[in-house]
């Protein structure tokens, strides 16, 4: 039963990543990679989708910091921590989102599930819009991300604590190697 839960809860998640724009499929991948440490991001992300040198070490500085606020993730029926969970949790999503690879809170929501885990999900919304309305980010890219909340998640009464289960990677085309 076990596996038939999880397997269901892998195609869910296969499919809402299908659903996001390949800029959005893109940037999980890679900030996947850098997280995880998954390869080589900067031989792999640096040269293709518009990535450079500078913006995948900044994200792995970033990243850095999300390893430790992952284990400190505040209890939700308290306020102990939360000023500091959220001020370093607004400024690595607006880093991510100045990129302007992250077009809407699904994709937000995606990624930095699997980067916190699903202890941090009642705290995403509340990052999100203050990382969006963040001077930092344009205007116009503001109000994208900003209309991509619904209301039902900005004002969900609960949030599953089960894991996420599907970890996009990125496929290296054979034809790749031989331009390169």
């Amino acid at each position: 039963m076990a596996n038939t839960k999880t397997s269901s809860l892998s195609i869910s998640e296969m499919r809402e990543f299908a659903g996001f724009s390949a800029d959005e499929q893109a940037f999980i991948t890679r900030s996947l990679d850098v997280f995880m440490g998954r390869g080589d991001a900067f031989k792999s992300w640096a040269s293709s989708e518009g990535g450079d040198y500078s913006s995948i070490r900044a994200q792995y500085l970033a990243y850095r910091e999300l390893r430790v606020l992952r284990s400190k993730v505040p209890d939700v029926a308290a306020m102990d921590g939360v000023a500091d969970f959220i001020g370093t949790l607004t400024r690595i999503s607006a880093q991510d989102l100045a990129h302007e690879m992250i077009e809407s809170f699904s994709a937000y929501r995606f990624l930095y599930e699997r980067l916190l885990g699903a202890e941090a999900r009642p705290y995403l919304p509340a990052a999100f819009v203050a990382a969006a309305a963040l001077p930092q980010i344009r205007p116009d890219t503001r109000k994208t991300l900003l209309q991509s909340l619904s209301e039902a998640a900005a004002t969900a009464p609960g949030w599953s604590m089960r894991e996420a289960a599907f970890y996009p990677e990125r496929i290296e085309d054979e034809n790749e190697d031989e331009t390169a």
